[in-house]
């Protein structure tokens, strides 16, 4: 990538991308391998402000993997990784946290007895007084996560109650306020809807919406095509380990990010002996034809 320079009069050239669309987060070419075991190969994904990507793939096709490697709990072993522009490789989470790169897992990292104010702070707790007489300045931190919270919509009459009494979308939002709060600029979320029922999953989407609307880069990781075509501006579909599709939401229907998602390509080279099975209906399968998407390119890159 060219990086244009100021002309002699320091104006920017005209063809130079607005700040908003320079790339937060880039993998090229990036990869994981355990041993003889590669779990990644060849992935090109770019996250930008204030826009979506959704990450989709089975089980085992290597999300998780993704995953670590941008959250700095593994490096990646082949390829580039770059945040604004800068190749780097994360040692630990915390290297990603000082890039402003935050990761919301499944299973929340929440202490589930403990009140929704104390978790708002786990291991970043304010406190106040001169060492080595400093407290916990309580007060601060329920007025801080009380508008935090409220900021994203989430009025909690006690934030003295357990965190654990709170529905599963709730929990899932107070930790995106979380992440926000202390400076996140790319958001990943882990399965954020795995688990949860309809109305609780449409909650976490519109907080998803919310987050790309402060100009967050967000990264959504799910299994869910209808989920992510409800917030999600670029599809990337992995599978076994390497990418399959990468479009922009103008290049890719729901039914195509569906049957891509489902594995429509190894049942559309298998529509034929199928076919002459009793008792499956093919007609409904797409041809392989119909299937060969939108090239997985890097996003950006035409």
């Amino acid at each position: 990538m060219t990086d244009k320079t100021t002309s002699a009069h320091g104006a920017a050239p005209k063809d130079t991308p607005p700040e908003r669309d320079r790339p937060l987060v880039e993998l090229r070419g990036a990869g994981k391998a355990y041993g003889n075991i590669r779990a990644l190969h060849g992935v090109d994904l770019t996250v930008r402000p204030s826009r979506v990507t959704c990450v989709l793939g089975d089980n085992g096709a290597g999300k998780s993997t993704l995953i670590k490697i941008i959250s700095g709990l593994h490096q990646h072993t082949e390829g580039e990784f770059l945040v604004d522009g800068t190749p780097v490789r994360f040692s630990t989470p915390r290297d990603a946290l000082a890039k402003g790169i935050a990761t919301v897992y499944q299973d929340l990292a929440v202490v589930p007895l403990m009140p929704v104010w104390r978790n708002f702070f786990l291991g970043s707790e304010m406190t106040k007084g001169p060492w080595p007489l400093r407290r916990l300045d309580i007060a601060r931190m329920k007025k801080t996560a009380d508008e935090e919270l409220r900021n994203i919509g989430i009025v909690l009459d006690d934030l003295e109650q357990p965190i654990g009494t709170l529905s599963g979308g709730q929990r899932q939002c107070v930790a995106i306020a979380r992440a926000v709060y202390f400076g996140a600029r790319v958001l990943i979320l882990d399965e954020p809807t795995a688990a949860l029922g309809v109305k609780q999953s449409g909650v976490v989407l519109k907080y998803i919406a919310m987050a790309r609307d402060r100009g967050l880069g967000v990264i959504f990781i799910t299994h869910n095509p209808h989920h992510a075509y409800m917030v999600g501006d670029h599809f990337s579909v992995l599978r076994l380990g390497t990418m399959e599709l990468s479009a922009d939401r103008s290049e890719v229907s729901l039914e195509e990010l569906t049957n891509h998602m489902a594995g429509g390509a190894e049942l559309a080279t298998l529509k034929h002996e199928l076919s002459q099975v009793r008792g499956v209906d093919t007609e409904e399968l797409p041809e392989e034809d119909a299937l060969q998407a939108p090239a997985a390119t890097p996003e950006g890159k035409s």
